[in-house]
């Protein structure tokens, strides 16, 4: 089981990849769009793979990951489901007013998907030394510098 590691964190990185584009240029954009659309629901698949590639390896007693990352990463995919499927009605409807304002719940739901991400990838680093709680708070951290950042910029932008 060993050998999943690496296509597991590959498809986990790939969907952090895919999802930050899509959240970041319909951001930019100020409205939703096609490659927006299919990029959430690439991101959400390469996730599922991962994650279940990963959950595959903790139940062959691969890894210790504490209960915490699997609740979260499991909160993440159910928002990212939840985030895609609501993109694709308000993709299809064409609501321009709703499309205008989606970019507040792609980057909620991106901040939220953070948090696992980041404590797989803090206990994942060997000089860390980081278990469960310490990984957990230091991703906690990380989203929220990301999040007061991003409102500033945000608020900014509004002047």
């Amino acid at each position: 089981m060993r050998s999943l590691v690496m296509p597991a964190s590959l498809a986990i990185t790939l969907a952090l990849v895919l999802y930050t584009i899509g959240v970041f240029s319909e951001r930019r954009a100020g409205r939703l769009g096609g490659r927006q659309l299919a990029l959430f629901w690439c991101g959400l698949a390469c996730d599922t793979t991962g994650t279940t590639l990963m959950t595959m390896i903790a139940h062959s007693g691969g890894t210790g990951a504490p209960a915490i990352h699997g609740i979260t990463g499991a909160l993440a995919i159910v928002l990212m489901l939840f985030h895609a499927v609501w993109a694709t009605v308000v993709f299809v409807r064409h609501d321009d007013g709703v499309a205008r304002t989606f970019h507040r719940l792609s980057t909620v739901v991106w901040l939220v998907w953070l948090v696992p991400y980041l404590i797989g990838l803090f206990m994942g680093m060997p000089m860390l030394h980081f278990g469960g709680v310490q990984a957990t708070l230091a991703s906690l951290v990380v989203v929220a510098v990301i999040a007061l950042v991003l409102c500033a910029r945000g608020g900014a932008k509004r002047k």
